[in-house]
């Protein structure tokens, strides 16, 4: 992996974090992104060492994901089974659809297995292959959809 994409993968993971974070509490954009930007991204905490991430692509998927939120979740509806709602869904999740799906839809420079596999290691990082290949399934039928 070379080291932009090392930049990419921590972006990523730390794009789904501060959504998850944004979701729980509430916390306005800009306030959100100076606190990853002066205290996550690339720092030491408790010991773990963050890794450098690429601090452009990270503010561009936030800021993507919170401008176009509902377009993103209306896609993501539709592509849940019957009887499923995105406010059923495990909210890391959910995180990391709506990541996934804005980088399909909004980032054209990103190929498609590029988007799915690193989102599927992000989900992996926090569950299990049953949901790793959940948010495959949801992840490609968007790529389909946008691509």
């Amino acid at each position: 992996m070379t080291s932009r994409s090392q930049a990419r993968a921590a972006a990523r993971l730390a794009a789904v974090q501060a959504l998850y974070q944004q979701q729980m509490e509430g916390t306005p954009l800009a306030r959100l992104l100076n606190e990853f930007h002066q205290h996550r991204l690339g720092r030491e905490i408790e010991d773990d060492q963050y890794a450098e991430a690429d601090v452009d692509f990270f503010d561009d998927v936030v800021s993507g994901v919170d401008a176009r939120r509902d377009e993103i979740d209306g896609r993501l509806a539709a592509n849940l089974a019957d009887g499923w709602t995105l406010a059923r869904m495990d909210k890391t999740m959910l995180q990391i659809l709506r990541a996934g799906s804005y980088e399909l839809m909004a980032r054209a420079d990103v190929t498609v297995g590029t988007v799915i596999n690193e989102y599927l290691d992000v989900a992996k990082a926090f569950f299990d292959d049953r949901e790793a290949k959940f948010a495959n399934g949801i992840l490609d039928a968007v790529a389909k959809e946008v691509r």
